[in-house]
């Protein structure tokens, strides 16, 4: 497995790859490494010959007041797990590298990032749209692997490729759980023991919608109320958004008449975690 920091490197290396024929995968991720990225990662590596394993934390994704410098970052640890999970490629730059002090253009989108996650982080979506737009230029890959806990970003990169013709393939993937439910997330790291016993209540209020749903169950505001009377039943848990949307454009529904997203987000003291239930 190689180590690249800068564009140009990463470009030659991937190059030298197509010209042999050979199919790369791609995986963007912050670092900080846990089993969903290693499942990504496992599953690009069957999927391609080659996988390349993007480690940035991005800081246009970040607003004013979020957790840029607090970020968790182990990049010695993040690289034993890309060797074992197949990765053939990590490409680690620096924020200079990425954003140069003349940098002036971005990629944004709307509709799509107006609610849920994107009414709460103003900007954020833009920094994603922008970094992952990049990260699709400079490594070129046949197929990219996002995970579906963070639902709306996979929505909004689904889209994103369409509306600007990128030659890839967008691959979802389930998202991986601790054994109580809670979704795997860099940020569980800095959840005390209480709120981490308090957080498999975002689990709870899926699998009471998902139970809901399977029920019969078609109204919007009964099943987001029920799921709200169980967050904050919660002591600890401060609700940031519970919703139901509609899975092609993300816009809220009032009857549950074709594929939906059942999306929550929730702070535990300063952390916000987020999940999600997708009913197709």
């Amino acid at each position: 497995m190689k180590t690249a920091e800068t564009v140009k490197d990463t470009r030659a290396i991937i190059k030298e790859w197509k010209k042999q024929g050979l199919s790369v995968g791609l995986v963007p991720t912050m670092g900080f490494l846990h089993e969903g990225h290693e499942s990504l990662i496992r599953r690009s590596a069957a999927e391609n010959d080659r996988t390349v394993v993007s480690i940035f934390v991005n800081p246009m994704q970040f607003g004013k007041n979020e957790d840029l410098e607090t970020y968790p970052r182990d990049f010695e640890r993040d690289s034993r797990i890309c060797e074992r999970a197949g990765a053939d490629l990590i490409f680690h730059p620096q924020p200079e590298e990425m954003y140069p002090p003349d940098f002036f253009t971005y990629t944004d989108m709307d509709t799509l990032t107006e609610g849920l996650c994107g009414s709460h982080r103003p900007g954020h979506f833009r920094g994603v749209c922008t970094v992952v737009g990049k990260l699709f230029h400079i490594a070129a890959p046949d197929r990219a692997y996002f995970g579906q806990k963070d639902a709306q970003q996979l929505s909004v990169i689904r889209k994103m490729v369409r509306d600007l013709n990128f030659d890839l393939e967008v691959v979802g993937c389930p998202t991986v759980r601790e054994e109580d439910g809670l979704a795997k997330s860099s940020r569980n790291t800095y959840l005390s023991p209480e709120e981490r016993q308090a957080a498999t209540v975002l689990h709870k209020a899926l699998l009471h919608a998902e139970k809901a749903i399977a029920g019969g169950e078609r109204d919007a505001a009964a099943i987001r109320g029920e799921m709200l009377r169980i967050i904050e039943a919660e002591p600890l848990a401060v609700p940031d958004y519970v919703e139901i949307v509609d899975w092609e454009l993300l816009q809220p529904v009032r009857k549950l008449e074709k594929p939906a997203l059942v999306a929550v987000a929730v702070k535990f003291g300063k952390t916000r975690l987020i999940d999600n239930y997708i009913w197709e």
